[in-house]
């Protein structure tokens, strides 16, 4: 069977109908009771996502991103009472690392995206908020450099001695995804985390883990199904649209990763048997550890970067479990508890799993990468799968319904 080469992929091959009524504009009630589309090597049930443990193979392990969603969108306003918006997309100066970012105190750089950037040219806009101990604090931003499609933005505020991270907490809101068309509300500040959110860093949900409950994390103990988590911080690069003819001219979106040595153990330990992703952040954190692992195998130094199109260059088989380890010694060389990376990784139609064998995720944008990663797992299933929610009533997109999707 020809294997095609992802970079002759034209994005239209993998595009859908998608009613503007099907995507789901607000999450259910409850996180638990949404649909979920179990697919097992061609079949198709239709069950509730709370029957999910009763679903997956006895010795699953589940693979869990625990990135927590900031309140990267900030309303400032001019001294003469024009508002600005900022986005803010990935910080630049002091640290471009995530997390000591957040714990930046005084000032710091950031890429943003600006709403109503022709009315700030220069000079510096303010919003006031309180802090979690009632005082009044103040938000100041500066335009340092404008780049093509964002700017470099410089925030200073008061008291210095905060943390970036409740600078956003108290002066931001939730950046909902933009075809949903709406300002965050209270219960967004709830329903667009997990219940395991534990870094701060993404300005984009993991959505595939919004529909776990507690009831539902204690069902699969019970059931004796393994879990792990490691952590990539979801950029807004998720929701960027694929513009290029071929997938050779897309710019991947790239994203900081971090597993601990742990979590490398139970993943080493736990092949062959099946490893489930849930979602596609987890998923291509998964893919990218192996990566990695196989540039220490092949080059004896970790470059700290997986490229866009390294897997269809290296025709060489590295075994799993090889890879992993190498990667596991080489943090343990180094002294290091966890692995800080960053991944640009594509994964589409050609590409072949080291890692995962199944996948628990929403139903995605039509030519999005997202859907390009369901239709490398699935190949020609993908469709089927899509057919099958469609004409069955699932809710689409960031607060829609669920899938198993066991190839």
């Amino acid at each position: 069977m020809h294997t095609p080469d992802p970079r002759q992929l034209s994005i239209q091959d993998f595009t859908y109908d998608l009613p503007a009524e099907r995507i789901a504009p607000e999450p259910l009630p409850d996180r638990d009771s949404s649909r979920l589309l179990v697919y097992r090597q061609g079949a198709i049930q239709n069950r509730i996502f709370r029957e999910l443990p009763n679903e997956l193979p006895n010795d699953a392990l589940l693979v869990f991103n625990n990135t927590k969603v900031v309140r990267a969108r900030l309303y400032l306003h001019k001294p003469t009472g024009g508002q600005i918006e900022l986005f803010c997309l990935e910080p630049v100066a002091p640290s471009r690392a995530i997390e000591p970012a957040m714990q930046q105190t005084g000032e710091c750089v950031w890429r943003c995206l600006v709403g109503n950037g022709k009315r700030w040219k220069i000079g510096t806009v303010q919003a006031s908020f309180t802090t979690p101990d009632g005082q009044t604090a103040v938000l100041e931003a500066e335009r340092d450099a404008a780049e093509e499609g964002s700017s470099l933005i410089r925030f200073r505020w008061q008291p210095a001695e905060l943390p970036f991270a409740q600078v956003l907490a108290g002066a931001g809101r939730l950046p909902l995804p933009p075809y949903l068309n709406r300002e965050a509300n209270p219960t967004d500040d709830e329903r667009y985390q997990t219940v395991y959110a534990a870094h701060d860093g993404a300005v984009a949900a993991p959505t595939a883990g919004l529909h776990f409950t507690e009831r539902v994390l204690q069902a699969l103990q019970a059931r004796g199904i393994g879990s792990a988590q490691l952590t990539l911080h979801v950029g807004a690069g998720t929701f960027q649209p694929v513009k290029a003819a071929q997938m050779a001219d897309h710019a991947m979106h790239s994203e900081p990763i971090s597993a601990t040595r742990q979590v490398l153990r139970q993943l080493i330990a736990h092949a062959p048997r099946p490893i489930i992703a849930v979602g596609t952040t987890s998923l291509r954190t998964l893919e990218s550890l192996y990566w990695l692992g196989c540039q220490v195998v092949r080059g004896g130094s970790l470059s700290g970067q997986v490229q866009q199109w390294e897997p269809y260059e290296h025709t060489t088989e590295v075994p799993m479990q090889t890879a992993l380890q190498a990667l596991l010694d080489e943090l343990e060389r180094r002294g290091d508890d966890a692995l800080q990376a960053s991944t640009q990784l594509l994964i589409a139609p050609g590409y072949r799993f080291r890692v995962v064998q199944g996948l628990i995720t929403n139903f995605h944008q039509p030519e999005s990468t997202l859907l390009l990663l369901v239709a490398a797992l699935l190949g020609p299933g993908w469709r089927t799968v899509y057919d099958h929610a469609l004409a069955n009533n699932y809710r689409f997109l960031s607060y829609g319904d669920s899938s198993l999707l066991l190839p």
